[in-house]
C-alpha cells in the first residue's frame, strides 16, 4: 500500500481554511463591543431575559435567589416592558443608547429613570452595571 504526500498546493489549502475556520468561530463568539442595538434587547417584537449571575460593587458573587430566579421583564419593539415576579408585575418604558451603552427604564406612574450601562450585549447575553458598580447578567429566553 502506497502513502500518498498532499502537494503544497492542497496543504496550502488545507490550512487556508483552517485559519478561515478559526477566524469565522471566533469572531461569532465575541460579545458586541460596539454597543449593539435595540433590536437586541427587544427583537422584532418582544423577548424575554431572566437573570442567570450577579455581583456585589466590590465583584463579589452575589447568589441569586429561587424568587430572584422567577423574576423576568420582557421588553418589546414599542419601548414598553414588563417586570413580573411570582408576586408583583411592574411595567414601564425602556430606552437604549446604542452610542452611550446606557439602558433606562422608566416604570408607571414614576418619573425617575433607572440608568444601567451596558457592559455585554448579544442576542442572548445582557449584563447590566448599576450606578453602585454591582452587575447583573441575563439570558433571553
Amino acid at each position: 500500500m502506497k502513502m500518498r504526500t498532499a502537494s503544497s498546493a492542497g496543504r496550502l489549502f488545507t490550512l487556508l481554511c483552517l485559519v478561515w475556520l478559526s477566524a469565522f468561530t471566533f469572531s461569532c463568539n465575541k460579545k458586541n463591543e460596539g454597543g449593539g442595538n435595540a433590536t437586541m434587547i427587544a427583537g422584532t417584537s418582544s423577548k424575554v431575559w431572566k437573570a442567570t449571575k450577579e455581583t456585589t460593587a466590590s465583584g463579589d458573587k452575589d447568589k441569586i435567589s429561587g424568587d430572584e430566579k422567577q423574576e423576568q421583564i420582557q421588553f418589546f419593539a414599542n419601548g414598553n416592558f414588563t417586570q413580573t415576579s411570582a408576586s408583583n408585575s411592574a411595567n414601564g418604558t425602556w430606552a437604549y443608547d446604542a452610542a452611550n451603552k446606557t439602558l433606562s427604564l422608566t416604570y408607571a406612574g414614576n418619573s425617575t429613570s433607572e440608568n444601567f450601562t451596558v457592559t455585554e450585549l448579544d442576542e442572548d447575553d445582557m449584563k447590566l452595571q448599576a450606578p453602585d458598580g454591582s452587575t447583573l447578567t441575563m439570558k433571553a429566553e
